[in-house]
């Protein structure tokens, strides 16, 4: 098979950028080692950066989030003390939509599918070859038989512990990475939310979020050990635990149902030192990891495919690899700015075992300054809701 671009991987990455070269009449295979049904079984975020659902609506898959999806003019924070709200809209004229990750990817693949795209799926062993030269390659076993793929580029979107990444780190060449040793315990939950928009609580027992997917279906989060088990905690419990992470006035309304999903996600963070090299593209999860506080990964991903499209069109349509020599540059500025706010939300809002007093008091007073701080506000509010590509 001879194809100008093969892209790793079928989640959002993958996919968004799999729509943007259709729908610009590049010819591509995408290859996926899962079932596309244990692709949209993954609960992931759902809370969008306006410039990631500008990418979606351009491409053509953005009727159903249009409709679906929430917008959000801000979030509440809330302290032992009360709660405040940051209004993005009036701060920056900005918004964020809240539209769960699994929607997304289902309006992706319902679109290429429609569109005649060429999508294998239960893709093993995939590896590849020669992407330093003018002809990389990629093979895969599939029904027993195995493939090759010959390429001009190659574009890694399956993930932090996929092929793609393994081949541009090595021991001396591993990127970036911290580990905090906590996790969020998360639950989802057929319940109304807790408020109209995201709730970050900042608590003596630990931080909490209230997020949601739907007016009837929420996702509800408290940090815990990473060392724990979702097996540990009972409904009840988790339910229990949370009201006490929140003020009094806020968790009078709160409704408590039964989960129906329920898992512990690891606060790390890693950031590849390079995200490419020769023909071969890393974009999402295969080049970097956020931690979950300020909602970065998928929009992350999103704009590595943004910088990876322009690249790509750019060598296709003018003959010019100077795209593909900038891609990792520019792209990863991005990733700093957006890992710098990512972690500084993570260190303000958590609390960190073995952290110092001193540096728990710094925290808190930046939330506090936060609290009473317009321009601080805005800052808060221009990173939240998305940097300039």
């Amino acid at each position: 098979m001879r194809k100008q671009v093969v892209i790793i991987g079928g989640g959002p990455a993958g996919l968004l950028l799999a729509c943007k070269l259709l729908r610009n009449g590049i010819d591509f295979v995408l290859i996926e080692q899962r079932t596309k049904e244990y692709v949209l079984s993954r609960i992931r975020a759902g809370v969008l950066e306006s410039g990631t659902v500008n990418q979606l609506v351009e491409v053509g898959v953005g009727d159903r989030l249009k409709a679906e999806g929430q917008t959000h003019d801000g979030v509440y924070i809330s302290t032992s003390d009360g709660f405040f709200h940051v209004n993005f809209k009036k701060l920056v004229n900005k918004t964020i939509t809240v539209y769960g990750q699994t929607e997304i990817t289902r309006d992706m693949y319902d679109a290429l599918e429609s569109w005649g795209a060429n999508l294998i799926f239960e893709a093993k062993g995939v590896d590849l070859i020669d992407f330093t030269s003018d002809s990389p390659k990629v093979f895969y076993q599939k029904d027993g038989v195995t493939h090759e793929i010959q390429s001009d580029l190659i574009i890694g979107c399956d993930g932090f512990h996929g092929i793609s990444k393994s081949k541009l780190s090595d021991d001396s060449d591993n990127g970036f990475s911290a580990q905090l040793p906590i996790g969020w315990l998360g639950i989802l939950s057929e319940t109304p939310p807790l408020k109209d928009e995201l709730v970050y609580s900042r608590s003596d027992r630990g931080f909490a979020l209230a997020s949601m997917r739907s007016q009837c279906l929420s996702r509800y989060y408290i940090q815990v050990a990473l060392s724990d088990l979702p097996e540990n905690w009972s409904d009840e419990a988790f339910w229990h635990e949370l009201k006490h992470r929140f003020p009094a006035g806020l968790v009078e309304n709160l409704v408590m149902g039964p989960s129906i999903e329920k898992s512990i996600a690891p606060l790390r963070a890693y950031v590849s030192k390079s995200m490419s090299r020769g023909r071969l593209l890393l974009c999402g999860d295969a080049a970097h990891i956020v931690p979950p506080t300020g909602a970065k990964g998928l929009n992350l991903a999103a704009s590595d495919v943004h910088y990876a499209f322009e690249a790509i069109t750019g060598f296709f349509r003018d003959n010019d690899q100077t795209g593909l020599e900038n891609y990792s540059t520019k792209a990863l500025l991005r990733v700093w700015k957006s890992m710098r706010f990512s972690w500084w939300m993570t260190q303000m809002f958590h609390t960190i075992p073995d952290r110092n007093p001193f540096e728990e008091k710094i925290m808190a007073s930046e939330l506090s300054h936060l609290q009473d701080s317009i321009a601080m506000q805005k800052v808060f509010s221009e990173n939240y809701t998305g940097l300039p590509y």
